[in-house]
């Protein structure tokens, strides 16, 4: 059967979408849409094919767009993306997941809502904000946000989320109750005596590995981690990256072993790749060992960041690889990232970068 790959990119200036044939070669780019708003995360649930788009700011205010026609028409919502009245209004969408029929957005200021009819109306995870720790929760460059959603592909009462400046924070309850899930990672912009704090690290991007729920890959501000029972411990598998600080990750579709990740060059240093030098890095072993993959990607004078959702992975065979820039670059790999070939150039700032496999 024929199958055609979908990256979806959202940028400063809307959502665009980009189409290949399964040998991805050649690509066909459609956009801008959602009428230019700033779009910080364009998902797809794989059960449907429906695109949602998060995003808004200050001036616009959060909502979520949808399309079911692959992106050639759009409606919005943003019915109950609101906290009560007196608190600080939200002011966009950050990050979206499907998953057990429902839709998560993640917000800024730090929240957590669920929709259960398609993105139409929104219903906010209260138990979240509820936490003990929420007066005490600090914004991190971009702003208090909550920007990592990983439910559990089995258990929907299972819920990891994000937070910079506050950390990682897991439900098993379906959101009524939340723990800190921090241990083992750094602080490094904390007092000394207190780099590994129950919760205030800034974690910069979560990802879970297929098929072991309790796998789950952190690259944060302060390092790059590893958790083997859910987050319950962090272990630093940052030896052998020519950085510990950098935005995105990418967990293979089938190997847990395998993550490919785009350090940057440090967080005081300009924030681009290291010598102006582009690399994905990949492990093949769980981040015992790190590989630079540079075929096909500039190796001098590049001085772009890669932010924090836009990298992603795709699920034919050999796996497809794909990263937007802030210079609004999309990257592609047709091979795990063996070769890299540039498919798209000048676009907006690149917010994020998912994909959907269509069959037929």
């Amino acid at each position: 059967m024929a199958q055609k790959v979908v990256v979806l990119v959202g940028t400063k200036k809307g959502a665009f979408v980009a189409e290949s044939d399964a040998v991805r070669r050649s690509w066909r780019l459609r956009g801008p849409f959602c009428e230019t708003w700033p779009m910080n995360h364009v998902v797809a649930d794989p059960a449907t094919g429906t695109i949602y788009g998060g995003g808004g700011n200050e001036w616009f205010g959060p909502a979520v767009w949808k399309s079911t026609d692959l992106g050639e028409s759009w409606t919005h919502s943003s019915d109950g993306l609101s906290y009560p009245a007196g608190e600080e209004p939200i002011k966009a969408v950050w990050s979206l997941a499907a998953g057990d029929g429902c839709l998560y957005a993640g917000v800024q200021p730090a929240g957590l809502f669920r929709s259960d009819d398609g993105g139409q109306s929104w219903t906010h995870v209260e138990g979240l904000q509820q936490h003990p720790s929420r007066p005490e929760w600090n914004p991190g460059g971009a702003g208090l946000i909550l920007h990592s959603l990983v439910p559990h592909p089995r258990d929907p009462g299972q819920i990891w989320v994000g937070i910079s400046a506050a950390g990682v924070f897991h439900t098993g309850d379906g959101g009524k109750t939340w723990e800190t899930r921090n241990r083992g990672t750094r602080a490094d912009f904390m007092p000394e005596d207190q780099r590994y704090p129950e919760f205030g690290q800034c974690v910069h991007c979560l990802v879970m590995a297929p098929g072991q729920p309790d796998r789950l890959y952190q690259q944060n501000h302060c390092g790059m981690y590893r958790s083997d029972d859910g987050g319950r411990r962090w272990n630093s598998i940052e030896a052998g990256l020519p950085s510990s600080f950098g935005f995105p990750a990418a967990a293979h579709p089938r190997d847990a072993d395998t993550l490919f990740l785009l350090p940057l060059n440090g967080d005081t240093k300009g924030r681009f790749v290291p010598d102006g030098r582009a690399a994905v890095w990949r492990t093949r072993d769980g981040g015992a060992h790190w590989q630079a993959l540079r075929q096909g990607l500039p190796q001098e004078n590049a001085y772009f960041g890669v932010l924090r959702q836009a990298m992603a992975t795709d699920r034919l065979d050999p796996v497809g690889v794909y990263f937007g820039t802030s210079g609004g670059a999309l990257f592609a790999s047709a091979d795990e990232g063996e070769n890299w070939d540039c498919v798209a150039q000048h676009l907006p700032t690149i917010l994020s970068v998912e994909t959907l496999v269509v069959d037929g």
